[in-house]
């Protein structure tokens, strides 16, 4: 089968040595910890359904998707697309034997969620505090029993930046206790945010990122009183290379180091994301070396005592020697259900879809497109409906085979591309009668290319390293070229995505396959 399991983009070279970015997807704001000798991952996801992506590793290099923390988002809104708004930046924690996300919904408070297992069921978020604004959330149990929460702010909710606030908690995270404080405020370093709180040797770690997602860097503080007061000191720039941010992310070590510090080189880690605009927030993975107390993050090129961040470096010493992997992306729609790699653009449920009504299809149900105040159909970007997967390299190709024969009449469907707060779709529409193909862009309306015998054909969209997207499609053998290309955007808060929609007020289409190349 052409494309199956060929990744467009993996981070192992197979010598010994890794690539970065170690995930090439929008995996933005990504957390990690390491229980035994295990990896988990999680990462924000916005609108998108399910949300709080699960990855697992055992070397840091090779990452699977292997759950969701959250099926849908809570409260009514979310039935229809909230751009921008959903899960921000998570994090994630081990603790009394249970796994532990917190996060951000920026318009209603900060929430929690356990389960036993990453791969198993994950409770039912709880709302620990209902708060406009607070973002970035991390959760810190102490040694004393005493548990705590930190935070950044979101100006544009709260009024407020730069800040970082510690909240008593109980130790269930069910709710915050008196004696809060604001201990750092920052405004040399700009958008302070992203906040993850550690304690070594008797030592309180603060990572955070300052300056901006585009044009920033990571700081660390250190303190010998949870409160305070910290000392500061940035320990990774973009410097002299191409890796712009770089922004926040975790601090993990390996299972032979068993959590010390120092700790040989090595035997720590940096895990932080790079905005690469349309192809998201991708995760890249530098060294770490301690050095008078401080993480030393990738390697000081410009000699000015701070990190830069590395393209190529040696793997983690783990000892595992596992086959090469990236997350899941092609997928042949003949599992009892949508692989982990699909979300939906806003909650959903399961009258969307059907992956046995036609064994090894998968049939997407029709639903109608919301109108603007004149009437016209919006962009599939604000469809719920809309399952889709984020772009999986700087380059790459998707193919799928549709069959549109049970399309209601002024029904259409396809394959679409949405970034930028705006979309281009190729498909299939049936229009008195007929069958049509169509070519819809947001910015350019509606082009009919060409007039159908039947309602299956192959649609196919190439995306190049500057997010152009071409689209083509191969009818009774004979390829077609449609333009013009589309260029795809960053949008909300996330990189573009490729997938599938069905527009209409009944009927469906389905999907034989979904293959990247």
């Amino acid at each position: 089968m052409p494309g199956l399991y060929a990744y467009p983009y993996r981070s192992d070279l197979g010598n010994g040595r890794y690539l970065n970015p170690v995930l090439h997807a929008d995996y933005s704001d990504p957390d990690v910890i390491r229980v035994g000798e295990d990896f988990w991952m999680t990462a924000s996801s916005f609108n998108c359904t399910p949300g709080l992506p699960i990855l697992h590793s055992h070397d840091l290099v090779n990452w699977t998707i292997v759950n969701h923390a959250v099926k849908n988002l809570p409260g009514e809104r979310f039935k229809e697309v909230q751009l921008g708004s959903g899960i921000w930046a998570p994090s994630i924690r081990y603790h009394a034997g249970k796994y532990w996300v917190v996060f951000p919904m920026v318009e209603e408070g900060i929430y929690v969620a356990t389960a036993d297992d990453p791969r198993g069921e994950w409770c039912e978020p709880w709302c620990l505090v209902e708060a406009r604004g607070w973002i970035d959330p991390c959760l810190f149990w102490d040694d004393d029993g005493k548990a705590y929460l930190i935070h950044a702010y979101a100006f544009s909710r709260s009024g407020r930046k730069e800040i970082l606030h510690l909240r008593p908690m109980s130790p269930d995270a069910k709710s915050l206790l008196p004696g809060d404080k604001e201990i750092i405020h920052a405004p040399h370093h700009p958008y302070l945010e992203g906040p993850k709180l550690h304690k070594f040797n008797g030592w309180y770690y603060l990572l955070a990122p300052g300056g901006s997602v585009q044009t920033g860097w990571q700081v660390v503080y250190r303190a010998e009183n949870i409160f305070g007061p910290y000392e500061e000191k940035v320990v990774l720039e973009q410097g002299s290379t191409a890796i712009n941010g770089p922004h926040q992310g975790a601090l993990v070590d390996l299972p032979s180091n068993n959590g010390q510090v120092p700790g040989k080189d090595g035997a720590w880690w940096f895990l932080h994301f790079q905005d690469d605009k349309a192809f998201g927030r991708i995760t890249h993975m530098n060294p770490v070396r301690w050095v008078d107390g401080w993480p030393l993050m990738g390697v000081d090129f410009d000699g000015n005592g701070i990190g830069e961040p590395v393209t190529e470096w040696e793997k983690p010493n783990t000892g595992h020697t596992g086959p090469v992997t990236a997350p899941a992306d092609t997928d042949e729609f003949d599992a009892p259900s949508l692989g982990f790699q699909w979300q939906w653009h806003g909650n959903h449920d399961a009258s969307f879809y059907s992956l046995s009504e036609r064994p090894g299809w998968l049939s997407l149900k029709a639903r109608p497109l919301a109108k603007d105040a004149e009437g016209n159909e919006v962009s599939p970007i604000l469809a719920p409906h809309l399952v889709a997967q984020k772009f999986p390299a700087k380059e790459f190709s998707v193919e799928t085979m549709i069959d549109a024969s049970n399309l209601a009449e002024g029904c259409k469907a396809g394959l679409a591309i949405v970034g930028g707060g705006h979309s281009a779709w190729l498909g299939v529409a049936r229009e008195s009668k007929t069958w049509k193909l169509l070519y819809l862009l947001d910015m350019g309306g509606r082009k009919e290319i060409a007039q159908l015998v039947k309602p299956e054909l192959r649609l196919r969209v190439t995306v190049d390293r500057d997010a152009v997207c071409r689209f083509s499609c191969v009818n009774d053998g004979d390829p077609i070229a449609v333009d013009p290309a589309f260029i795809a955007g960053e949008g909300g808060w996330i990189g573009a995505k490729v997938g599938l929609v069905v527009a209409g007020a009944h009927g469906s289409a389905s999907f034989d396959y979904f293959r990247f190349s």
